[in-house]
């Protein structure tokens, strides 16, 4: 067994996160917005940021419930996840706006909603 509280306790750190990124991407309607100025590019980094942080505590949840938790929950792509933290670590300057577009208009909102869930049912 793991311990349920410390787990809750970085699942919420998780979801701030994730309502930080969606807060972020408000204004941002295409890739381009991150790529044709500073305050875009700026967005992009921060955004990258919390998208690291939200991977490492992933991997640091799945270690703690010895992979069981997440498997319990296969419509998320936690090995996708917790990869994309891996490029964003060691392979920033090769990161595309365009894949970060994408993976927040499309994946952000179910991966938000499975934390939730993940937190609810703890």
């Amino acid at each position: 067994m793991f311990d349920r509280e410390l787990v809750r306790e970085i699942l919420t750190q998780i979801a701030a996160a994730l309502e930080k990124i969606a807060g972020r991407m408000e204004p941002i309607r295409s890739a381009d917005d991150f790529t044709s100025s500073p305050a875009g590019l700026e967005k992009l980094d921060s955004i990258c940021m919390l998208f690291m942080a939200v991977g490492e505590a992933l991997k640091h949840i799945d270690q703690i419930t010895r992979g069981e938790l997440l498997a319990r929950y296969p419509d998320i792509d936690w090995k996708g996840v917790i990869g994309f933290r891996d490029i964003i670590a060691h392979h920033y300057f090769d990161i595309d706006a365009d894949q970060v577009f994408w993976l927040c208009r499309h994946e952000l909102g179910p991966l938000t909603a499975t934390i939730h869930r993940i937190i609810k049912e703890l």
